[in-house]
C-alpha cells in the first residue's frame, strides 16, 4: 500500500515526465532548423532548467514527510532504481555524455570549452565523494555501539524481558528521526551535486550547444524509463 506522499509525488512525477518529452520535442526540432534564433534558444534552455528546478523543490518538500520513499521510489520501475545514484542520476554521467555527444553533436566544442569542462568533470567528482563518504558513515553508524545497544534492548521487550516497551519504543523512534534526518540531508547534498554539475555544463556551452545537450540529456532519461516500463510489462505477462 503506499504512502500519502507516494501517491501525490506519483501523480506529479508521472505529469513531470510528459512536460519533459513535450520540451525533448522542443529541442529537437530547434537543434535542426537551420537558422537558430539564439533568445529563442536560450529561451528554451530556461524552461528546462526550471523544470528541473522545480522537480527538486516538490521532491525536497515530499522528502520533509518521507525521505524513504525516495530511497525506493515506487514511481520509477526497477531498471531505473538500478541505475540511481543517491535518488537520482549521477552527475558523472553528464560528462560521458558529453564525451559521445562531441563525435556527432557537439563537434564544435572550443579547446577552451574542453578545459573548462574537464576542470568541472574534476570538480564535481570530489563533490560526488564527499557524498559518497557521507553516505558511507550514514550505512556505517547502523552498527555503531548506541544502535547495538538499542537493538539488545528491543529484543528484550520482544522476548519479554523488564525493560518498559513504551521506554524502548520512544528510544528507537528518536533513533529512527535521527537516522531519516541524516538519509534527507545527504539526498540533499547529492541533488545539490547534480544542479551544480548541469547549471556548469550550461554555462561553458553556446545557446545552441546547451540545446544539443539537454535533447540528449532529456532523451536519455526518457529512453530508460521507457525500457524499464517495457521490462516491467514483459514480466508481468510471464507470471501470468
Amino acid at each position: 500500500m503506499r504512502t500519502q506522499v507516494e501517491e501525490r509525488f506519483s501523480e506529479f512525477f508521472e505529469k513531470w515526465v510528459c512536460q519533459l518529452e513535450q520540451l525533448q520535442q522542443q529541442l529537437l526540432k530547434l537543434s535542426e532548423e537551420t537558422l537558430q534564433n539564439e533568445a529563442e534558444l536560450q529561451a528554451l534552455v530556461s524552461k528546462v532548467t526550471y523544470l528541473h528546478k522545480e522537480y527538486y523543490t516538490v521532491k525536497w518538500a515530499a522528502a520533509r514527510e518521507d525521505v524513504l520513499a525516495f530511497f525506493c521510489p515506487v514511481w520509477s520501475s526497477p531498471l531505473e532504481n538500478a541505475y540511481n545514484w543517491v535518488t537520482g542520476w549521477k552527475p558523472s554521467m553528464l560528462f560521458q555524455l558529453i564525451g559521445s555527444l562531441r563525435k556527432t553533436r557537439l563537434v564544435n566544442m572550443s579547446e577552451e570549452q574542453l578545459k573548462k569542462i574537464e576542470e568541472l568533470r574534476l570538480k564535481m567528482r570530489y563533490e560526488e565523494e564527499k557524498v559518497e563518504r557521507e553516505m558511507e558513515r550514514q550505512q556505517v553508524a547502523m552498527a555503531d555501539r548506541r544502535m547495538v545497544e538499542l537493538a539488545r534492548l528491543a529484543s528484550r521487550v520482544r522476548n519479554g524481558g523488564e525493560v518498559v516497551e513504551v521506554e524502548v519504543e520512544g528510544l528507537v523512534d528518536v533513533a529512527l528521526k535521527v537516522m531519516l534526518s541524516g538519509l534527507e540531508r545527504v539526498m540533499k547534498a547529492a541533488d545539490c551535486v547534480r544542479l551544480k554539475t548541469l547549471k556548469g555544463v550550461l554555462d561553458v556551452l553556446n545557446p545552441l550547444q546547451c540545446v544539443e545537450f539537454l535533447a540528449a540529456t532529456c532523451m536519455v532519461q526518457i529512453r530508460l524509463r521507457q525500457w524499464g516500463r517495457k521490462k516491467c510489462d514483459q514480466n508481468a505477462l510471464l507470471n501470468h
